[in-house]
């Protein structure tokens, strides 16, 4: 599972306080898979409509706006995040019909996803249950459907440069038209070239700005922005807030994580 995910782990909240985080922008798919008490909403920021309301155990595509998750209290979860590729393998759906929306884990994975959550969530053991769902993972992903070679190798050259390298070249690189590759690039990655390229920068721009060592001209130079003022605009678009004002909230929100897993 290894060049398929690029987090796997279970974590719990014994609080009952209710809460509420934003979620930005990473290029990778989210797969929740909710053991306890359900999000009270999940909502992208934007978006018309009021939301999800209830939701369990979910799926959320890739997407190139902030979502706020809601949450009464009481969480406990086991939350993968997967390369588009290796969601594009495990759902075996065009991923474009995903991207920008939020949906229940069994209108991806089918009625038996509900039977798995109520496995897992009888297993108390947290090896016991990486097990379980790493044996449905495997499953899954033996038997998804292969992206094409030119998709893949233009994901993985997006990848490589962190989202600078330009559309047009991409399409020279995978011998395809550049209207070919954006059609069939959003199909089995879920964004356009150019959005997933937007969204890798600014993911690598958070990335170094939490490091907390360098500054917001540095940051703007090194991910491929114009200059400060063109690095504060991404956030304000995929992120509906200033960078200070993200990392600020980051450090005092904390982490819930206890539980990891080394994909195989």
């Amino acid at each position: 599972m290894r060049p398929f995910l690029r987090s796997y782990a279970g974590y719990w909240d014994s609080g009952l306080s209710p809460y509420e985080v934003r979620v930005v922008p990473t290029g990778r798919a989210v797969v929740v898979v909710n053991l306890a008490e359900p999000f009270a909403q999940v909502r992208r920021i934007g978006a018309p409509g009021t939301g999800s309301g209830r939701i369990g155990s979910m799926v959320v595509g890739l997407e190139d706006s902030p979502t706020l998750c809601a949450h009464h209290g009481g969480q406990e979860a086991i939350r993968l995040e997967l390369t588009p590729l290796g969601a594009y393998r495990l759902f075996a759906l065009p991923m474009g019909e995903l991207a920008q929306h939020v949906v229940e884990l069994h209108h991806v994975l089918g009625p038996g996803a509900e039977l798995l959550v109520e496995r897992l969530a009888a297993t108390r053991d947290w090896a016991e249950r990486f097990d379980l769902l790493d044996g449905v993972l495997l499953d899954r992903l033996a038997r998804g459907p292969d992206p094409a070679p030119e998709v893949a190798h233009a994901y993985h050259l997006l990848a490589r440069t962190a989202g600078t390298i330009p559309v047009a070249r991409l399409s020279s690189e995978v011998g395809w038209s550049k209207g070919y590759l954006i059609r069939r690039f959003t199909e089995q990655i879920g964004l356009t070239p150019k959005t997933y390229g937007r969204v890798l920068r600014f993911d690598r721009a958070v990335r170094m700005l939490a490091r907390g060592d360098v500054t917001l001209a540095e940051t703007s130079a090194v991910c491929g922005f114009y200059d400060q003022a063109h690095l504060n605009r991404e956030f304000r678009a995929l992120a509906d807030t200033t960078p200070g004002r993200m990392l600020s909230a980051r450090r005092v929100e904390g982490a819930l994580t206890l539980q990891g897993r080394t994909p195989r």
